[in-house]
């Protein structure tokens, strides 16, 4: 069974908008890009398209790569009083010359989208949150949606990143999955990788798990999105994720490819985030 993200996501796109219509209200996004990184762009568009298609108001700012701290500091401090944003996100990675930590504690955790503030962090371990970091949210939609039993299964998750590694574990633990949290230190990683009836792999590395670290029946959710060089292709590059695809599907009952799957399912979550912020901040209580 192929996952697709592609094809949910226009689902969950159109709950939205209809949701967003009956409660007449408009959600407000503020996406602040740093520097000119062409993937960071190309995330930054899709998400201001997906605002536009859902009537959300849309405000990027695109800052050059020299911006001082101190400035974009300001620009958070304001949109954090602008009564018409609902939702900050920096994209992130950051240049150098400025502490992302110091950027994300400065967000007002009631308009953290992406829920990295420590406040809204420490909510989420404790099983007490408003919203979940996007794509660990989209990884428990698509599971959702495809009916995959989750409690008492053995997950492994692959990475132990704040942004989608612990955060995934997190809410697999809440859902009464037994995880492991695996990392390029793990010993004997693929064996870990065995015993997994959920495999989440999000480490940044271009078709790393093979199909020998899958176990027949798994369901392998691909986090992964790499550019690996191809002349054949316009833009001289195509888009892997960290599974090998081509021999670890013929061995799961589910996998979510790579385009297509979670890649999707994170902007719509972001929207799904960006709706419910603002029914917050309206006292709207589901």
């Amino acid at each position: 069974m192929i996952l697709d993200g592609k094809a949910l996501a226009a689902i969950e796109r159109e709950k939205i908008r209809e949701e967003t219509q009956k409660l007449g209200i408009q959600p407000g996004l503020a996406v602040v890009l740093v520097g000119d990184d062409s993937a960071s762009q190309s995330y930054v568009n899709s998400k201001e398209k997906a605002c536009l298609e859902l009537g959300f108001l849309s405000r990027v700012m695109r800052l050059p790569a020299s911006t001082p701290e101190a400035e974009l500091l300001q620009i958070v401090m304001d949109l954090n009083s602008d009564k018409s944003i609902n939702g900050i996100l920096v994209q992130l990675p950051l240049p150098g010359h400025i502490d992302e930590n110091l950027i994300i504690d400065a967000i007002d955790p009631d308009k953290d989208v992406d829920c990295f503030h420590p406040f809204n962090f420490g909510r989420l371990f404790i099983g007490s949150q408003i919203i979940e970091p996007c794509t660990p949210k989209g990884i428990m939609r698509i599971l959702d949606h495809y009916m995959i039993e989750i409690k008492g299964k053995n997950a492994v998750v692959i990475g132990r990143s704040n942004i989608v590694g612990k955060p995934a574990a997190m809410l697999l633990m809440q859902r009464h999955a037994t995880v492991t949290i695996a990392h390029s230190r793990t010993v004997d990683l693929p064996e870990v990788c065995r015993r997994a009836d959920i495999l989440v792999a999000a480490v940044g590395k271009p078709l790393m798990v093979k199909g020998d670290w899958v176990k027949e029946g798994a369901v392998v959710i691909d986090v992964g999105t790499n550019r690996v060089p191809d002349s054949t292709r316009p833009k001289g590059y195509r888009m892997v994720g960290d599974v090998d695809f081509a021999e670890v599907e013929p061995k799961v009952s589910a996998i979510s490819p790579v385009p297509g799957g979670i890649g999707p399912m994170t902007i719509a979550m972001l929207m799904s985030n960006t709706l419910a912020l603002a029914k917050y901040a309206h006292g709207i209580i589901d």
